[in-house]
């Protein structure tokens, strides 16, 4: 005979020192290996050393000092800059660098070039550099080549990297007001070089429509207000596309899963 089965079963207790099961989360880069951009990496690297070279040359061939105060050498500086730091993050696969800081870089490029082509080295302009009383003689030799490179060259190609080897929608509205920022110390930094320069030194101010000798104080604010308006709406204008436009950058992910057809 068996013993019988009691019908309530007491509850065993619970074995000391056994630890609760965690959870371990799975890093994304050992499901999806990361994609080494290299053709991305050597032509942002590429426009970074033209758009520093011919910032040098400018240094060399001209004052240091009033060589640095223009707004076509800072932009492209800055803009050598992060392309540099994107070519490395694209070379070892790790994440982009910020669009706040990207966005403004190839915001401020594009300002170099349009304002130099249709303010600047247009002759229909009121501020034209080629005409007027603020006419200067047309750049040569290496002036030339720099100008075109720092004006137009690097415009575009800055442009060609955001459409064509930058993933779309990272751009947003609310970076447009910050992006302004520095235009606006730009301005603030052009009055006070005026100021601390004597009346009648050439090239006391480096733009025709920031000039205070030709157009007064409150001119040149005025021009000031319609060009950030301009500027505001470009920047718009470029987060509009940027979320408007096809991604060009789109990879396949691997993540060492196939799937198989069914049997049968």
């Amino acid at each position: 005979m068996t013993a019988p089965i009691p019908r309530d079963i007491p509850d065993l207790p619970a074995v000391p020192g056994v630890p609760a099961l965690l959870p371990s989360p799975v890093p994304a880069t050992a499901v999806v290996a990361p994609v080494r951009r290299r053709l991305a990496a050597s032509y942002r690297l590429l426009v970074a050393l033209a758009a520093a070279a011919a910032v040098t040359i400018e240094l060399l061939l001209g004052s240091p000092v009033r060589v640095l105060s223009y707004f076509t050498i800072q932009s492209n500086m800055l803009l050598a800059l992060i392309l540099t730091l994107s070519a490395r993050r694209a070379w070892t696969a790790r994440r982009p660098l910020p669009s706040a800081v990207t966005g403004a870089a190839l915001l401020y490029v594009v300002i170099t070039g349009l304002v130099y082509h249709f303010l600047l080295a247009n002759a229909s302009s009121p501020f034209s550099m080629t005409t007027g009383p603020g006419e200067t003689a047309p750049p040569t030799g290496w002036h030339w080549v720099t100008n075109q490179v720092l004006h137009t060259a690097v415009p575009i190609a800055a442009v060609l990297d955001w459409l064509l080897l930058t993933a779309p929608g990272h751009l947003h509205l609310r970076q447009a007001a910050t992006w302004l920022l520095y235009p606006l110390a730009y301005l603030a930094f052009s009055f006070g070089r005026g100021e601390l320069i004597l009346p009648g030194t050439p090239g006391r101010y480096l733009y025709p429509f920031l000039d205070v000798d030709l157009h007064g104080y409150k001119s040149v604010l005025g021009n000031a207000l319609l060009l950030g308006l301009a500027l505001y709406a470009l920047a718009i204008l470029l987060i509009a596309l940027d979320h408007a436009r096809p991604n060009p950058v789109r990879h396949r992910a691997k993540t060492g899963f196939r799937l198989q057809p069914p049997v049968g």
